[in-house]
Formats: structure tokens, sequence, C-alpha cells
């Protein structure tokens, strides 16, 4: 089974003259009220620095977008964890609030895709016994909270600054009074975590702060998944489990699509997987852009029955794929 793209992909690109969207808008994360779909979305300028940011658009059909103003809606602040980018934002909600987990750097990563300026660049010389988090500009990812997509409560991190963790997505429900997470840690590879390749993890909270009881997921298993794994979008509760969307890379490079179905009670518990990715880079705006050869969702939603894909293009654009919810989870199922 494979997703269907959108015919008039992609749904938004770079914005000329923009002082912080010129370069690149891409992997958007997703929310839909029952009446707008919001497309937080990750957003660059052109430059040396890369500083990189979040922007807001909304759409009443989950198709046509449109940009919430010229600037930003959240970015990174000087002098802190994130002074540098925020990026791949996923959204849930509690309540009347929006949660959204995204991936940060201390300084700003530096035109990382030229493939000459290191990630480290624009970091200060400190001594060997500062943080090698700090030292090495490492990724945290962290935790922020909106009702509007305008005024934020930054939380802090939630993964250890001793290690690169991202691709950090919430469960959008409690199980078994937990909340849950999935992250791919790059460095828990290894004979002491039974992965050879880095992968999915598992772990829970009851404050959405301090996680613990870190569990393996999955590992890459398919040649189109061969180099490493992580959580896309935040899983979508189905009749029969949880539909989590998770891209592969494989040896070339190239990032793909795939999707799992965990049991609702226990998600360690992987009643179904994709054995082929549902979608792989095809597209010129997905093959050619700062990273080529990359697809990338953060955000998923169901809109009349069908699950709405949102994701990057080559790190260059945002697009959409979609597919009959219920036929997904019957694929999944076998």
């Amino acid at each position: 089974m494979k997703l269907t793209r959108y015919e008039n992909n992609p749904i938004l690109q770079p914005l000329p003259g923009s002082s912080w969207e010129n370069l690149c808008v891409c992997n958007p994360g997703a929310w839909y009220d029952g009446e707008q779909v919001h497309l937080l979305y990750r957003a660059a300028p052109e430059g040396d620095e890369h500083p990189i940011y979040f922007g807001l658009a909304t759409s009443s059909n989950g198709k046509d977008f449109e940009r919430s103003g010229p600037d930003p809606v959240f970015g990174p602040l000087d002098g802190t964890f994130e002074g540098g980018c925020v990026e791949d934002p996923r959204i849930v909600q509690f309540g009347d609030t929006y949660f959204v987990t995204y991936a940060t750097r201390a300084y700003r990563p530096g035109a990382y895709y030229r493939g000459t300026i290191p990630l480290n660049h624009y970091t200060p010389d400190f001594p060997p016994e500062a943080p090698r988090a700090i030292r090495e500009n490492l990724t945290r990812s962290a935790l922020a909270a909106t009702r509007d997509f305008k005024s934020w409560h930054r939380f802090g991190p939630i993964t250890p600054a001793a290690q690169d963790d991202r691709d950090v997505l919430l469960f959008p429900e409690r199980v078994d009074r937990l909340f849950v997470m999935l992250h791919r840690p790059s460095e828990w590879v290894g004979v002491d975590y039974d992965c050879s390749a880095p992968s999915i993890w598992l772990s829970f909270s009851d404050d959405l702060l301090s996680w613990r009881k870190d569990h393996l997921l999955a590992t890459p298993e398919a040649d189109w998944e061969s180099k490493k794994i992580g959580g896309c979008t935040p899983p979508l509760r189905t009749e029969h489990g949880w539909l989590m969307l998770y891209h592969g890379v494989d040896e070339s490079q190239a990032y793909h699509v795939g999707a799992m179905l965990l049991d609702i009670e226990n998600p360690l518990k992987i009643l179904g997987r994709t054995a082929e990715p549902i979608l792989s880079p095809e597209m010129e705006y997905e093959r050619e852009g700062l990273v080529p050869n990359v697809v990338f969702p953060c955000g998923n939603v169901v809109i009349n029955g069908v699950l709405h894909v949102y994701y990057g293009g080559a790190d260059r654009c945002c697009a959409l794929a979609t597919a009959r919810l219920d036929e997904l989870v019957d694929h999944l199922r076998g």
C-alpha cells in the first residue's frame, strides 16, 4: 500500500523576501481542531549560520494553507539550551492545551546541508570540562505548550544532555495512567542496547518531564530502513491499535516512510508493520533540495476518515499525502 500525493504539492514553499523562511519550509507538525488544520512548520533563511524557526499556517480543507503572519510564532532563545534552532515539531493536545515536542541545539548548526560547515562551527571554544552536549552542539529534545500557537510556555529539555536524542513524540493519551514518549537516541547502539543501528525507543513518565523505564520498541529490519529508524508522527488511536508512522533511512541516505500498529493497552507490542515503505522520495520536490531524497512527516490528522500526512520534501518544502485510515489499518493487520 502507498500513500497518495496531493496533486497540487508542495503545499508550502520558501517565501522570497522573508528574513526567516526564504530558504526552506519543511517537516510540519499538524493538528485538526474540527474546523481548521494548524500546520506548525520548520523554516530557515539564507545564510551561513542557519537559525531555524517555526511558522504557522492554517487551512479549512487540509490542503490550501495560508500563513498566519509575517513573523515566526516560535524560535530559538539566545544563551539557552535552545539558542541555535528549533526543529521538527510534533503536536498533541491535552485538555485545551497543545503540547509540542521539538528538537533543538544550543548554537546555530551552520549550513550543514552544504557539507562544509560542521554542526559545532558556531559553538564557543569551551574547555573540556564543559558539557559535551554544549561543546559538540548535540541535539536535545524539548517540550513547550500553547493554547493558540502564539503565546508559549517552554518547559525545557526532556532528553538527557549527554546524548544526541531526537524524533521525540508523545502519545495523545495516557496509557495505564502514564504518559508515553517515543524517541531515537542515536548513541544507544551495540550489544548493551540490543540493536546495531539507531532505533525507536519508548519511555514512560507521570509528569511529562522526567522519563524512565526506557524500552527498545523497534529496530531496522528491511533494506529501506537499514541505516536507522525513528518515529515520525504522534500515534493515532484506532479501533485496532495505535497507528504510528515512522521513517527509515537506507544505505544511500534516502528517507522513506513506513507504518506500525501498536497495541492500545501495551504499546510495546507491535501488531503490524509495513514490509515496504508507504512513501518514498520520487517527485522532484522530494529528490532535490537542501538534503536530497527525503520525505519526512511530523504531523498527521484524520478528516472524514482520510488520513492526511504532512511531510517535508528534501528539507525544502511542505507536502501532503493521504490514505483511507481504515485501509491503512487493515493493511497493517494483514
